[in-house]
């Protein structure tokens, strides 16, 4: 186990994860994804985690593995066209990961996700929480929009809100 891992996860509250995202910023966040989803066909989940578990960390989970889990759990992958995205941020490893369901990784890059990581990351480093997930939100929306636009049964299927656990 790698122990600086580790007591980061410890030192790392929810209460910080709050208090990078409030929810005047959580409220900022969830009415970008309803905004953008009336561009394209995806489906947008956003998830903030401030640490994992001494188990978690003890297994070596890795924050992409995380986000699969996740994108499971929270139904990202069923949706009508395969077009669930998630956009997972664990705070205490300072990582941002986005997993795309088959029918958007088929025509979106992984190079592509990356780059709009990186840009949230930088943001989030600086301390810009909410700018930084907004134009994250807004970066994915561009690309679905461009292989997904929105037709005209749009259907949203799954929550806008982002989830912060």
């Amino acid at each position: 186990m790698d122990f600086r891992r580790f007591w980061r996860h410890v030192v790392m509250t929810p209460w910080q994860a709050r208090k990078a995202f409030p929810p005047a910023a959580m409220e900022a966040i969830g009415s970008a994804v309803a905004e953008h989803e009336k561009r394209h066909r995806g489906e947008v989940r956003f998830v903030v985690e401030a640490e994992l578990g001494t188990l978690q960390l003890w297994m070596g989970l890795s924050p992409r593995d995380r986000a699969r889990a996740l994108f499971a759990s929270l139904g990202v992958w069923n949706t009508e066209e395969n077009t669930g995205v998630l956009v997972y941020v664990l705070l205490a490893d300072h990582d941002v990961e986005i997993v795309a369901d088959r029918g958007i990784s088929a025509k979106v890059a992984q190079a592509e996700w990356q780059a709009i990581c990186a840009t949230m990351q930088e943001a989030f480093r600086a301390g810009r929480f909410e700018a930084g997930a907004v134009a994250g939100v807004h970066a994915i929306a561009d690309l679905l929009e461009k292989h997904f636009p929105a037709g005209a049964g749009n259907v949203n299927e799954l929550p806008d809100r982002p989830l912060l656990i």
